[in-house]
């Protein structure tokens, strides 16, 4: 994978204000979870836009050395942001494992991803099973069913969490709505769709509200 080495600047990013080196702030391009905080020189960050795999600069080993090289738990690199100085990027990647080396999934904690990005991380599962035996996965199975039967199941989920957020308690309406959000994600997944999709359409019609104020 190559990245877009036209989006980069490297006139306007400052190295010598680091010592030539600047902070890059890895996160999971999916769940927007915040990885871990590396260093990169130049080199190091041509290498990562050339292999389309994180590369950094170790302060310890005084050399640079890609993520993964020896655990094999790479981090492949979806784009790469400079901020407003050029003193620092966001790394933006799909990991393959774990970040930390104390084999968490962040260096900052066992925290899973907030919010929103447990969307983002179910998701990717989704996606994994996807490609399992069907005759060992429930998702694979309902994926190969097509659209319309992951459909079929997104309705009775539906109407499960209506009945629960009519007449249950708060424990069965998280739990159906769980179910309801998991068929909708396998019904995306199965019309080549992501959440982001949903969230995107969302944006564009709270575009009018903001204009008016």
């Amino acid at each position: 994978m190559t990245l877009d080495i036209t989006k980069i600047d490297f006139a306007q990013l400052d190295f010598a204000k680091g010592g030539g080196l600047i902070p890059a702030v890895v996160q999971d391009a999916d769940t927007l979870q915040v990885l871990t905080l590396a260093y990169m020189d130049e080199a190091a960050l041509r290498e990562t836009l050339d292999s389309g795999q994180a590369t950094f600069f170790s302060r310890s080993r005084g050399g640079r050395w890609r993520k993964g090289e020896t655990s094999g738990d790479f981090l492949n690199v979806v784009s790469v942001t400079p901020d407003c100085d050029g003193d620092a990027v966001v790394v933006k990647v799909r990991p393959v494992g774990n970040a930390c080396h104390l084999n968490r999934v962040s260096c900052f904690g066992d925290e899973d991803a907030p919010g929103l990005g447990r969307i983002g991380r179910l998701e990717r599962t989704i996606h994994v099973r996807a490609q399992a035996d069907p005759n060992d996965s429930w998702t694979a199975r309902l994926i190969a069913q097509g659209p319309k039967r992951a459909a079929q199941k997104v309705g009775e989920e539906g109407v499960e969490t209506a009945l629960a957020g009519a007449a249950g308690d708060n424990a069965e309406l998280a739990s159906e709505a769980a179910d309801l959000i998991y068929h909708l994600l396998v019904l995306l997944h199965a019309r080549h769709m992501v959440f982001q999709d949903v969230l995107d359409v969302l944006a564009r019609r709270a575009e009018p509200a903001n204009h008016s104020g």
